[in-house]
């Protein structure tokens, strides 16, 4: 499923080919999003901005709607000039909004919804911006203490959690506990709150640091960019422990472990010599 740092490179990638310019052509196979109401299509409107909330990506037309789409595990966007080759058949576009110059396709999009500025306001699925790591808006203080809410969770599993820290996948969750020495399956109760105020701050810092400019956003495709998480040049070295079970750790030579975890099975990676659990015990990989 793509993270944060994907969906705001998408989000700022498809902004610069779509904002302030007229929409052209508007497709879609799901019916209910080529009309923002009944009577106002979104074909000969603006696009006023493109912006990303934590997972989702929200698309804001000069008339009033907004739409707000979610990749899942299967989509993505992509943005071509008019005459260019697509990347995926026709068949898998759910969406595709065009202007003079660029043809922005959504392909396999499984969730997209056209919203009012009220309806927007009244969802609870799609993250403010104040609990959006990459937001300008994040409010670290508040993230914190929706973290301490969740004391007998374990913290990896409270990581995921978009309500808590929006834009956080299941990369960014292992690196995390990784850089701040936090065990993933210790219990959020177990934390210090400096280990708490870590944990925010690591979020931000490392989700931040994959969302710098470079050649790569003219057209967007998901999986196109490796993640950095370590700042070395070595592109074979870029993550701590994320898909590195059984190797040794980067920092102490341990290997490194590798478990299923929480309610959704998603997998976790950690070094036992360099994040302990705090009263010692230890999960096996």
């Amino acid at each position: 499923m793509p993270e944060g740092d994907t969906i705001f490179r998408t989000a700022r990638a498809l902004g610069r080919a779509l904002a302030g310019k007229p929409i052209t052509g508007f497709r879609s196979t799901y019916p209910l999003l080529t009309r923002f109401d009944d009577d106002t299509p979104l074909a000969g409107q603006l696009v006023e901005r493109v912006e990303s909330r934590g997972k989702w990506l929200l698309i804001h037309f000069s008339g009033g709607g907004t739409l707000a789409t979610h990749m899942l595990m299967s989509g993505s966007w992509h943005i071509y000039r008019h005459g260019e080759r697509w990347q995926q058949p026709q068949a898998n576009m759910r969406i595709a909004i065009e202007n003079s110059e660029y043809i922005a396709v959504g392909f396999r999009v499984p969730v997209a919804e056209m919203h009012t500025v009220q309806s927007l306001a009244r969802n609870r699925k799609i993250p403010l911006p104040a609990s959006d790591v990459l937001s300008a808006e994040f409010d670290a203080g508040a993230a914190a203490r929706r973290l301490l809410e969740h004391g007998e969770e374990e913290i990896a599993d409270v990581l995921l959690n978009q309500k808590v820290m929006a834009g956080v996948g299941n990369v960014f969750k292992s690196e995390i506990c990784f850089t701040t020495g936090v065990h993933p399956f210790c219990k959020v109760s177990a934390l210090s709150a400096d280990h708490v105020q870590a944990l925010v701050a690591a979020a931000q810092k490392l989700v931040a640091a994959n969302v710098l400019e470079d050649s790569d956003d003219t057209i967007v495709t998901y999986g196109g960019r490796k993640r950095r998480t370590t700042h070395e040049s070595d592109p074979s070295a870029s993550l701590w422990v994320y898909g590195r079970g059984g190797e040794p750790c980067r920092r102490c030579g341990e290997a490194i472990l590798r478990r299923i975890q929480g309610p959704d099975a998603r997998v976790t990676f950690w070094c036992a010599r360099c994040q302990p659990m705090p009263d010692g015990t230890e999960i096996g990989g």
